[in-house]
């Protein structure tokens, strides 16, 4: 999945305005134009799309975490420059303070099935032994699951 694709689901799943988008971006001191939104956004073969870098997406799936949970004062995290689906995966557990249980059954929803077990290895440090890459076919079928609990049926 790139970038602009996780922006527009994440987008689409709860429903976020321009606006709203812009003040995601604000809660960690990014000040970024909705007309620099729109271009993230566009379909690929649309003249004025602008590709996503992991820096950018790292900033907003940060201030997604300060809106969602609330900001921490005097706590800033920086932003990561570069991204992988373990990192997204974190950062939007963390962001809706979902649990194992939680995930599974978001997992179920969108008819995958997955254990406590396999879901604990995505977010284990990638040296340890039972470290396990997330896969784009994972972070799909979560992402399909939220939009199912957030959105309902298609």
């Amino acid at each position: 999945m790139t970038n602009n694709d996780l922006l527009r689901r994440i987008r689409y799943i709860f429903d976020f305005k321009d606006a709203k988008m812009v003040a995601v971006f604000a809660l960690t001191g990014q000040q970024i134009s909705r007309e620099q939104i729109s271009n993230w956004l566009r379909k690929d073969d649309d003249p004025a799309f602008e590709k996503c870098s992991d820096t950018d997406l790292s900033f907003f799936l940060n201030g997604l975490i300060s809106d969602l949970r609330g900001k921490q004062e005097g706590v800033s995290v920086a932003p990561e420059s570069e991204l992988n689906n373990n990192i997204i995966f974190r950062k939007l557990k963390i962001a809706l303070d979902l649990k194992a249980d939680d995930i599974v059954e978001i997992m179920r929803q969108s008819k995958v099935n997955i254990s406590k077990h396999e879901l604990s290895a995505f977010f284990r440090k990638p040296g340890h032994r039972h470290y396990r890459d997330c896969l784009d076919q994972i972070l799909r079928n979560f992402l399909n699951g939220l939009q199912l609990k957030y959105r309902g049926l298609p």
